[in-house]
């Protein structure tokens, strides 16, 4: 049987390694500039920690982890024949792996609040699994990269944030779109068209409007149960086209008799006030007044950042805020805000640009490259001096290899340098040092080979 891993799992070359890690250690570096601290959460998690966090369509991608050993023992025949899909699977399976890195944070923070400091700043880099579809940008095992501040109601963390993730994607060079709206003004909305009651499925529906359109989200609206005359109050906003200005003034018509949608407006209007110095040219900050994310947990403003160049259209970095989290597990008023980076679809986006330095195509920067026995022995106490200056080296360990293997090793591995040393070398202590990229070769003494690579 030929091997193979399941759908939706990828395997990462050392090439694609380089440049995840280039992505991770960007991100890293300016989730710390914020002051943000690391921790991490186990892959599993109880089932109940992680069932109804985040409704109905997310509960059904929760992967569920069977109990070990004999996991039917107990359950008997008529209950298998007849079986109640849910009741059994909280019988047979009490684990189930991450769907995200927010639900187990709120549940680290609940467990050790007598050992932090709030507000909390946290930052999060691991892989989460989601029972979804496989198709292109979408996985089943997928790496997430999360800051979250939580025990603090400033909006001045959502300004933050918006600065956090333009400093990333100006780092990585890429033009992106940071989407922002607000769970308050779409619990208004569905408030002043008279289905208050069915706010998730109008957000969940809302949310999938660049999917399937107009015509798709009226149709699941009104398979939901919305009426008619609430979906054709729906036109209008789903539709309209304008600046943030006009985009607020048209809100705060339409919402003019909800506290809560008002309220919602009144902190978009702090956020897009506060950061705009502070962003970049290639980010655009826009306000979206479809953009709905359907997790049940957000209950203010919400982010989606999207690429502003290449074919690839999905999500990359989203977020909000969430009033009340850790009151499921126990902690009451505990605010948060927190944003997540979608570090496979960043790495698709940034492939498909060619937004890779060349400097991260190549871990090894030097290789040594020798005629025998005493050649190699002549450079293992260079190859120490090398690394200790830091550049990423290696010799070729098979002494009797012929000159065009080795020149081919660092052909096949992109190493950009090359020493060659024979006896000559070893005698005058002035080293071949080979740029492989332009052929141009020099006789050098060490520390200006390191000068010329670092």
């Amino acid at each position: 049987m030929k091997p193979s891993i399941p759908k939706g799992t990828r395997d990462f070359s050392p090439q694609e390694m380089v440049r995840r890690n280039y992505i991770f250690d960007t991100v890293k570096q300016v989730f710390q500039l914020y002051g943000f601290l690391p921790i991490e959460t186990p892959a599993m998690e109880n089932m109940e920690t992680l069932m109804g966090k985040y409704g109905e369509e997310g509960d059904r991608l929760i992967f569920k982890v069977l109990n070990s050993g004999d996991f039917l023992n107990g359950i008997d025949v008529n209950e298998l024949q007849n079986a109640n899909i849910k009741q059994l699977t909280s019988k047979i399976s009490e684990k189930a792996l991450r769907y995200d890195l927010t639900v187990p944070f709120a549940r680290y923070v609940v467990q050790h609040q007598n050992e932090i400091s709030f507000p909390f700043k946290r930052y999060q880099i691991q892989p989460v699994w989601r029972a979804d579809r496989p198709q292109k940008g979408r996985y089943r095992e997928f790496y997430q990269c999360d800051a979250d501040v939580i025990g603090s109601n400033s909006l001045l963390n959502e300004v933050e944030l918006v600065q956090l993730i333009d400093d990333v994607f100006t780092r990585l060079n890429l033009p992106v779109i940071i989407k922002i709206n607000n769970r308050k003004i779409l619990s208004g909305i569905a408030e002043v068209i008279g289905e208050a009651d069915k706010i998730i499925d109008i957000t969940v529906a809302i949310d999938k409007l660049d999917k399937i359109g107009v015509e798709g989200v009226n149709k699941e609206l009104a398979e939901k149960g919305v009426g008619e005359e609430a979906i054709k109050k729906l036109q209008p906003l789903i539709e309209f086209k304008g600046t943030t200005t006009e985009k607020l003034n048209f809100l705060k018509t339409l919402l003019s008799t909800s506290a809560v949608g008002l309220k919602g407006i009144e902190e978009l209007e702090f956020i897009f006030s506060k950061p705009s110095a502070g962003i970049s040219e290639q980010s655009t900050l826009e306000l979206d007044i479809t953009l709905a994310r359907g997790l049940n947990y957000y209950t203010g403003a919400i982010f989606e950042v999207k690429a502003n160049a290449g074919s690839l259209s999905s999500s990359i970095c989203g977020g909000g805020r969430y009033d009340d989290l850790t009151g499921i597990f126990g902690l009451p008023n505990m605010s948060g805000v927190g944003i997540s980076f979608g570090a496979d679809r960043i790495y698709d986006v940034l492939n498909e640009l060619n937004l890779f330095p060349e400097s991260v195509s190549a871990s090894t920067k030097l290789l040594f490259v020798t005629f025998g026995e005493a050649e190699q022995n002549y450079c293992l106490p260079l190859l120490a001096k090398v690394r200790k200056a830091g550049v990423n080296s290696e010799l070729y360990p098979d002494a009797k290899a012929k000159m065009k293997k080795q020149m081919s090793y660092a052909d096949d591995k992109k190493i950009p340098y090359v020493v060659i040393v024979g006896s000559d070398e070893m005698n005058s202590g002035l080293l071949t040092f080979k740029n492989m990229t332009s052929g141009e070769q020099t006789k050098i003494d060490i520390e200006t080979i390191i000068n010329s690579v670092k």
